[in-house]
């Protein structure tokens, strides 16, 4: 390239390279027309068509405010100076696909687009501020330092507009404030540093807004405060080191899954709360969370649908305290919920508890109220969740709460039997309280005891064998009665007739009756210590 063709940008910036003085071509030019710089010009400086540098020079490309004409193609170039190319404005996308560079900031430049699959920077990548309107791909490129989007636009409706697959950034991912329009997929990206989208407006609506899928993160994955998402949050499969927060944010993708985070590691949190408002279905299901899974103060919205799948998820800690009751399904079959924090007031009309399992009530609250919470779920009769929650009541010393949860349970499962099963199960239920309330035995014994007694006082039977008979006790009678095992002599040695005949039958098979309701109901509550 001739010296004497270049315009007086190009001739300030190719004068400039060699000690890597900072070029504002703003400054002293009027003319747009002489802002211009070729991108000729600077692949050739990139490339090392300059001068070459003195001893203790230190070469670098720093140009401001300049409109770069023609395509700049530096695939698989080596690059080993910085290039800094800040408030620029490019007529074409930037070829940089496997090209390898110190360190490449665009801050505050338009670009139709960069394509830099497979590069590799030594430092920073600096996109900070630009107005991209068209994809940013960064396939497989390796940043040893921070990708910097903050406040960028990028605008690909309909496509991806960012694409970082299998990316490798040994620093953080700086999104704060970014708004996209299109996708923006990380999928099996791994950031040593923190992922900060706080503030961020991603805008996909009937796709996936971000495809984080198998990211790993070794600090915070950040959404908060103020980000918003226009259709699917997909984190499946993703690795954070620390926490992830979506305090604040705002998720819409209605009539769909509004934020899948299936088989997610947490180190730390999942924060899903403080003020989070998710228009659509959050599934978590099979996430593990090393401390607390959080939903306090959180809107959710997915009526008719399944608003929550927690399903398999595990967590030490489980807040459900949601701002107002979640308008849809909770699914918390198999999850592992460690101590769990709600409250009444916010329970869902629907939730599934099969299977599901807690260390603690972080608020038991009375049985009959907890009663009504289990009953919420239409999956029909459960043992397993009336079990679990007796077995809550019984780790904090509530042992006749336990028996009020596991008495509601075998009438839940009464409504289940054939009629016959029914009525037998109804007379365990008057009479014992199938083994859970063991006093109502003693209660109808001495009844039916004050009865028949009462009645053969004033009307004793006959003797068998005058003269033989023991002398006539209408207690002890009774009693022979009513026992069906033990015998006292009373009942072998008289004999009533007409109405105290059919009376003793009557207590005979009340005995009978009582002492089998007895067993049955003591064998089963014996069998669930």
């Amino acid at each position: 390239m001739r010296l004497d063709e270049l315009g007086a940008a190009e001739r300030q910036l190719w004068n400039s390279f060699s000690q890597g003085t900072a070029v504002n071509v703003r400054d002293g030019m009027s003319s747009s027309a002489v802002r211009v710089v070729r991108a000729q010009v600077i692949e050739a400086l990139l490339l090392g068509a300059g001068a070459e540098p003195a001893p203790g020079d230190r070469p670098a490309l720093r140009l401001t405010g300049a409109r770069i004409t023609g395509s700049l193609d530096l695939r698989f170039a080596e690059i080993a100076m910085p290039v800094v190319l800040a408030d620029c404005r490019f007529d074409e996308v930037p070829q940089l696909q496997g090209a390898r560079f110190r360190e490449l900031a665009l801050p505050g430049s338009s670009l139709p687009g960069l394509a830099a699959d497979m590069a590799q920077i030594g430092g920073r990548l600096v996109l900070a501020g630009c107005h991209l309107t068209g994809p940013l791909t960064l396939n497989r490129a390796e940043i040893h330092g921070d990708l910097d989007l903050r406040h960028a636009v990028i605008t690909a409706p309909g496509a991806e507009a960012i694409s970082a697959v299998h990316s490798a950034i040994s620093g953080d991912a700086l999104c704060a404030g970014l708004a996209v329009q299109g996708g923006f997929r990380v999928s099996g990206a791994s950031i040593d540093g923190e992922f900060d989208l706080q503030g961020a407006s991603l805008n996909n609506p009937g796709g996936n807004a971000l495809d984080a899928y198998h990211v790993q993160i070794t600090e915070d994955f950040t959404f908060h405060p103020g980000f918003r998402a226009e259709g699917r949050v997909l984190l499946s499969g993703a690795t954070v080191s620390a926490a992830i927060g979506f305090c604040g944010a705002v998720l819409n993708n209605a009539g769909d899954v509004a934020l899948e985070a299936v088989d997610v590691h947490v180190t730390r949190n999942f924060d899903l709360g403080r003020g989070l408002t998710v228009n659509g279905g959050i599934k978590l299901d099979g996430s593990d969370i090393g401390t607390q899974l959080s939903f306090r103060d959180t809107m959710l919205t997915h009526p008719g649908e399944t608003a929550l799948s927690l399903r398999m998820t595990r967590a030490r800690e489980t807040d459900l305290r949601t701002r107002r009751p979640i308008a849809g399904t909770v699914d918390a079959r198999n999850a592992q919920l460690g101590t769990l924090y709600d409250t009444p007031d916010t329970w869902p009309a629907d939730i599934r508890l099969a299977e599901a399992t807690y260390d603690a009530l972080a608020h038991p609250l009375a049985a009959v109220e907890r009663l009504d919470w289990l009953r919420r779920g239409t999956d029909g009769y459960l043992p397993q969740p009336y079990e679990q929650l007796a077995a809550a009541y019984r780790r904090l010393g509530h042992e006749d709460e336990a028996r009020t949860v596991l008495l509601a349970k075998q009438r839940r499962r009464r409504t289940t039997l054939p009629a016959l099963l029914r009525i037998w199960g109804c007379i365990q239920d008057a009479t014992v309280g199938y083994g859970y309330r063991p006093l109502r035995a003693g209660l109808w014994l001495m009844a039916l005891l004050a009865c028949g007694a009462s009645f053969f006082a004033t009307h004793g039977p006959a003797p068998l064998e005058v003269g033989k008979a023991p002398p006539f006790n209408a207690v002890i009678y009774t009693l022979d009665l009513l026992v069906p095992i033990v015998t006292f002599g009373q009942e072998a040695a008289f004999a009533p007739r007409g109405t105290g005949q059919w009376l003793a039958y009557g207590l005979t098979a009340a005995g009978w009756v009582l002492a089998t309701t007895v067993t049955a109901g003591i064998s089963r509550a014996i069998s669930r210590q």
